[in-house]
């Protein structure tokens, strides 16, 4: 049987929490990153990044709510709380940039209040740079054209959260 590249959360399943909601613009979440691992990277994996993603946002074009890039490929888990820039927990060398916030690190589902239920995709990408060559202050879409032309292979979870 082939082993798949695949992701997996520990502290996230089908439904959002106010865990991981953010704090801030009306919402008043924890704004802790999930934990996550993965396994079965394919061959060639020099480095990973880890995006999280709002296909559902009303903004025309998503929301951005967490880049961290240049993780090492000896690393296969980021605990809870990582995203957070100022705790130390993120992986040696890894960058976090700026989210669709403006701000480095993760930020939190805080979809507007009825609009309904929005997606939230984690995507793990196998990279087959160590590194990507780019910085903490780099826009969402530069880090996203970056990761297009180096994912070896990507894995995803889903999880929806509402305001009402």
């Amino acid at each position: 049987m082939n082993k798949t590249f695949t992701l997996k959360s520990n502290s996230v399943g089908g439904q959002g929490t106010l865990t991981q909601e953010f704090s801030g613009w009306g919402c008043i979440g924890q704004n802790e990153s999930p934990q996550l691992s993965w396994e079965n990277a394919p061959e060639g994996t020099e480095s990973f990044a880890i995006t999280m993603y709002d296909p559902d946002a009303p903004t025309g074009s998503g929301w951005w709510h967490w880049l961290i890039f240049d993780i090492p490929a000896n690393v296969h888990e980021l605990i809870a709380g990582a995203g957070d820039v100022e705790s130390g927990k993120a992986p040696n060398n890894s960058i976090q940039s700026i989210t669709s916030y403006g701000q480095r690190g993760y930020g939190g589902p805080c979809p507007p209040v009825g609009h309904g239920i929005h997606q939230y995709i984690i995507t793990i990408h196998a990279l087959k740079k160590a590194s990507l060559g780019l910085d903490e202050k780099t826009d969402p879409a530069v880090v996203g054209f970056n990761l297009w032309a180096n994912t070896i292979e990507k894995a995803s979870l889903v999880f929806y959260y509402q305001r009402k």
